[in-house]
């Protein structure tokens, strides 16, 4: 039965209503089992792999026989890159007789590089020795293996987040550090700082709170040093110093003859620079990736990495890999007419090697809470039909964009898998604070709110919880933040602001939530919110604004205080009983997640929430200014820079929307909320544009 709540697609103004946008181009169906007669020298090795059903196309196949030089393999989204970098390395084994030791083969996981290994070793013809002999690695495992070998590595590695966190929370402590930045974000701003060149000492100290984030992660350093600890980052600055010794890049060079790198749009300053100082005495260095999917500028991976690489490397063979057997048609049609619109790229038109199927679907709710609806209604239905929930995935651009979708999951017993951010809106680190402050405002004695609503006094959280749990021993308070006033650790300034602030408390308690919040934000937590929360890890400013903004939203459904915390109590406690049951033996869940976390994987069915303008693409590449993430990747300064970088971000967010649409294999439902924040706002113009030839 025909679905009347989702359409085909978005009919935009002056699109007669039968247009539609066409199905990618079919794929050639030949193989190597038609292109490579059994005459040619190399046939064995494409027979042997075909009996294990590996069949390679044209494009791969150029790929797979390249010899020596640079080669820029150009694999979009589902073309088999892997395929191709596993099958080049058997080739150069089995075909070229190249000793196993003299390749390296880097990627960026190591899901990816065990893998291909593993793939290596199932190739016909390669022995289990030979697959053990080639080097694939993760760059940060390759520079800790050039590290231990030939510069002295005497420290141990510390690489375990919840680690750090805890160390950095118990530095805190030690310092009187009154930062309540959430331990990622620190880690993010630091590691932003130094893969740029800089260190601890350069963070800026403009403000006391800059000043005070400065002095916890400089001691964090120092930490480090004196407890002889390097982290992933210190690996690949280590590396790169490494390779300014002459001997040793000498030896590297003669090592590894030949270089292939995966996912090589990703790759920053320090990851480039590792693996094109090792191939300069050779130039055999093979390059797979898709230009059209670099989408993370905020970690310093740099498009004109693999736009360039043609011009650093004259002579360089370009192989479009353009056949796509991850998603139909349809759903390829729609993912290459947005990102075609892009300058900034290679030219490339991926065909399909898949059979058509389901066109995608369109929807366009009046706002997030009504999105939310309509999706869970389908989810429902897909269940019914005998889909499987883990083979659907909810991809969102921004925090924010989880609030509503996750509320309804949670609510309808919808078992739901969460990547990265808090699994319940109301408990992130940017939300919980003025949750607490509800929290309090009803229940003054409440103590798990009570670290929320200290840091935005400038406190400490721990040290201002131990005075208050030790004083409630000797004389329990009606308020226990009161304790805090006749601190003697506290200047005079501060304990007047613990008072003002039980005074504020007592005067939200009755206020509609939606007052309460904005409210609290005026006051004092739009300004510590903006000093304590910023950094790379929120990738634009605009990122505290817009999840604060969606709290609102949220608070406007509210008739009373009690009746919101109530609320997002009892979302918390669902999550609780969801994460325990997800914990069983093979779980199935929904997969909730960003854009970005998803590029890399498909799912047979994919829902692209919030596909309207100031989402996709986000307020920030919309502005009169350059987000400041996209003007540090670019490297560039000064307003007459302004015109390319704003071209730069909303490129980036093309590309953010084609890698979404990519990652759907079968069914692909797009969803544009007329309304945000308050506004009425356009579907996305990249819907839009997918209309214009």
């Amino acid at each position: 039965m025909k679905d009347t709540l989702w359409q085909d697609y978005p009919r935009p103004q002056g699109i007669q209503p039968h247009t539609t946008v066409p199905a990618a181009e079919s794929a050639p169906r030949d193989t190597s089992i038609t292109l490579i007669s059994d005459k040619e020298g190399d046939a064995s090795f494409f027979r042997a792999l075909e009996s294990q059903g590996i069949l390679l196309n044209a494009p791969q196949i150029e790929a797979v026989r390249h010899g020596t030089g640079p080669l820029l393999a150009l694999a979009g989204a589902g073309c088999g890159k892997t395929t191709v970098l596993t099958a080049r390395a058997g080739y150069l084994l089995s075909v070229r007789n190249i000793d196993p030791r003299q390749i390296l083969l880097v990627t960026f996981t190591t899901k990816a590089a065990a893998e291909m290994k593993s793939r290596i070793a199932a190739l016909p013809g390669i022995s289990a020795a030979k697959a053990r002999a080639v080097e694939a690695r993760t760059f940060h495992s390759f520079g800790l293996l050039m590290l231990r070998r030939y510069g002295n590595l005497t420290e141990e590695i510390f690489g375990d987040a919840r680690a750090q966190h805890a160390v950095l929370q118990r530095l805190r402590r030690e310092i009187g550090s009154t930062s309540t930045t959430p331990p990622e974000t620190l880690l993010a701003t630091l590691s932003a700082m130094k893969l740029d060149g800089g260190s601890a000492e350069d963070l800026p100290k403009d403000t006391p709170e800059e000043r005070d984030r400065c002095a916890l992660l400089c001691r964090y350093e120092e930490w480090k040093q004196e407890y002889r600890r390097i982290d992933f980052d210190d690996i690949l600055l280590r590396t790169d110093k490494l390779l300014h010794d002459p001997h040793t890049l000498a030896i590297l060079q003669e090592r590894f003859q030949y270089i292939m790198v995966d996912e090589f749009q990703d790759s920053n300053r320090l990851q480039y620079g590792m693996v094109r100082k090792i191939a300069d005495a050779h130039r055999n260095l093979m390059v797979v990736g898709d230009d059209d999917q670099t989408i993370y500028s905020f970690n310093g991976a740099k498009q004109e990495y693999i736009l360039n690489f043609p011009q650093e490397y004259p002579g360089t063979k370009i192989i479009a890999l353009d056949i796509n057997y991850r998603s139909h048609p349809q759903i390829l049609g729609l993912g290459t007419h947005i990102v075609t619109h892009n300058t900034a790229r290679h030219h490339k038109i991926l065909k399909a090697g898949v059979e058509a199927g389901q066109a995608p679907r369109y929807l366009r709710p009046a706002h997030a809470d009504a999105e939310a609806d309509q999706v869970v209604q389908r989810l429902l239905e897909q269940q019914k039909q005998g889909m499987s929930l883990g083979d659907i995935a909810l991809l969102h651009r921004t925090i924010s964009g989880t609030r509503a979708i996750a509320e309804r999951l949670l609510m309808e017993d919808i078992p739901f898998i969460q990547y990265g951010e808090a699994p319940v809106f109301y408990d992130h680190a940017l939300i919980r604070p003025i949750m607490d402050h509800l929290r309090l405002a009803i229940k003054p004695r409440r103590m798990d709110a009570l670290p929320g609503v200290i840091g935005p006094l400038y406190i400490s959280r721990d040290a201002g919880m131990d005075h208050i749990m030790m004083k409630e021993q000797q004389q329990s308070k009606k308020y226990p933040l009161i304790h805090l006033y006749h601190w003697d650790r506290l200047k005079s300034f501060q304990r007047q602001q613990v008072k003002d602030r039980i005074v504020f408390l007592k005067k939200i308690k009755e206020m509609k939530p939606l007052y309460a919040i904005q409210e609290i934000r005026r006051v004092f937590y739009d300004k510590f919110a903006s000093a304590d929360f910023s950094g790379p890890a929120t990738r634009h400013k605009d990122n505290i604004r817009e999840t604060l903004d969606e709290l609102e939203s949220a608070a406007a459904k509210f008739a009373t205080v009690e009746e919101m915390v109530k609320f997002a109590d009892e979302l918390s406690m669902k999550r609780e009983k969801m994460t325990e049951l997800l914990k069983q033996e093979s779980p199935q869940g929904v997969h909730l997640m960003t854009i970005h976390r998803a590029k890399g994987l498909e799912f047979p069915c994919v829902y692209l929430l919030g596909a309207s303008e100031g989402i996709l693409p986000h307020e920030a590449a919309l502005q009169d200014f350059a987000p400041e993430d996209v003007r540090a990747a670019q490297n560039m300064k000064g307003p007459d820079k302004e015109g390319i970088l704003m071209k730069a971000a909303l490129e980036e967010e093309r590309r953010i929307a084609y890698v979404a649409v990519t990652r759907a294999k079968q069914e692909l439902y797009v969803s544009s909320p007329a309304m945000h924040h308050g506004k009425t706002v356009a579907p996305s113009r990249f819907l839009i544009e997918a209309f214009k030839s």
